[in-house]
Order: structure tokens, then sequence, then C-alpha cells
């Protein structure tokens, strides 16, 4: 079974990773040739283009002009260590074992705008570059374009390695877009996270993201490979609700008392 999930556009450089256990990104060359797309932007282009200020497209500019492989420990850091935000919160991954990151090395990927498809402990420098970005390049006018073929495939190849034809998808909407989910040879499981609000269970953007890191966590601490496994997701609250679930759309809901 093999879970997805997406990156964060927060980032940490400054702490340094818990594990030296670490492995170089499958698509490098394809990264290379967006950066050298993007060396041609100017700042006010790279604004324009990502929808982001001034000073934060001067500091994607440096990054863009700095990224520089060979990557390694002095110049890089695990992605799922690098990452931050709601869902890195709930995934804790410089919390891992050795077990846990050799587990999670086959049974998680987080989709990259940038770098395609990441292993937990794949290096990665900074940068900032979503999947919806209308990037044109030499595959079409986007991101979808750039990496649908690549990403499909690759995604495929890693759920045959992980023993079980589930793909678990606990990535946004905008990234698992960039993935041709009718030519993937597995069952898709998407577990939908809802907290209740003034009586009302919905999704809250905050909550489901930091859930999605709960269970991705939960996964690979109990090494789940199989599906039904997933409805035993006990975990800060959330609960298995059947009857808010529909065929392999799992619904876990939380009660605002336990949160």
């Amino acid at each position: 079974m093999l879970s997805v999930i997406s990156p964060a556009k927060t980032l940490d450089f400054e702490t340094p990773p818990t594990t030296q256990d670490v492995t170089q990104p499958d698509f490098l060359d394809d990264s290379q040739a967006l950066i050298d797309i993007l060396r041609d932007y100017s700042p006010q282009q790279i604004s324009d283009l990502m929808g982001i200020s001034d000073k934060l497209a001067g500091l994607n500019a440096a990054r863009f002009a700095e990224w520089q492989p060979p990557f390694s420990l002095e110049n890089a850091k695990p992605a799922a260590q690098a990452f931050q935000g709601d869902v890195y919160t709930g995934l804790e991954a410089d919390t891992f074992s050795d077990d846990e990151n050799r587990y999670a090395q086959q049974h998680l990927r987080i989709l990259s705008g940038l770098y395609g498809l990441l292993r937990p402990l794949d290096l990665i420098q900074p940068y900032r570059l979503e999947m919806g970005t209308k990037l044109p390049n030499p595959a079409g006018k986007d991101l979808y374009a750039y990496w649908k073929p690549t990403l499909t495939s690759a995604l495929n190849d890693a759920i045959a390695a992980s023993g079980s034809k589930v793909l678990v998808n606990l990535a946004s909407n905008e990234y698992f877009k960039a993935v041709d989910a009718k030519q993937l040879d597995a069952r898709i499981i998407t577990p939908v996270f809802k907290d209740e609000k003034n009586g009302t269970f919905k999704i809250i953007s905050f909550y489901a993201k930091k859930a999605r890191g709960l269970m991705s966590a939960w996964i690979i601490r109990q090494q789940a490979n199989d599906p039904e496994a997933l409805k035993a997701f006990d975990v800060a609250g959330y609960r298995f609700d059947p009857a808010a679930s529909q065929g392999d759309t799992f619904v876990f809901t939380r009660r605002e008392a336990d949160r």
C-alpha cells in the first residue's frame, strides 16, 4: 500500500535532520530543466507567475539561481523534514525510527512541482513551485503537462513495489491532479477528515491537513498494508464514520469535544 501527500510552502533548512541515511531524488534532470526555465524569469515575472509578493519573488529568484546538484547534507535536507506546515506537523518525520524511515521510503511519496515525486529521505534544496503554476515548458502550458506521464509511471512502479495494489490519496486536489488516476494500477482510497462545528461535520482545512499527516505517520508506524486497516485509525479524536463513508471515500469525523 502506497500513500501520497502534498509538499508545503513553509520550509525549515535550519534545524539539522535526525537521520544521516538520505537518498537522491529520482527526477533531478527534469528538475534541472525547470530550474533552467525559471532562471530566465526576473523577480517581477516570478511574482506575476506565482502571485506572490516582491519579497518572496526575490527570495525564490535567489533560490533558483543557487539551486545546484549534487545534493548532500551540507547543502540540502531530507524532504519530509524540510517541509513544514500542517501536514508535516501531523507527520512528525523527525521522530521516525530507522525502521520507520525505511518503511516510509517504500510506502510514502510526496508530490512536488519542482521535484516531481519524492521519497521522504530524498534530499531537496529550498524552492517554491506549486503544482498549479502555469509555467510554460516543452511539454505544455503548465506543470500538469510536464509531470503527469512521469508521475503516473513512477507511482505505478512504487505501488507495485509496496506489496499491495492500493494507493491512499492523502494529497490535495491541486497536487493529485498531476497524476492520471485512470492509468494507475491500483485501488485508490481517499480519506476525508471532517470536524464538528456548531453541530455539523465539515472539512476545516487546517485540521484536515494535519490529519492527513497524522494518518500518513500512523500507516508508517502500524506498517499498515491493507485498506481495511485504515478504518482502525483512531488518532487525535478522529474515528472512521461508516455512515458518512461511501465506496473508497473513507470519512473520519471528530467531535468538538475531542479536539
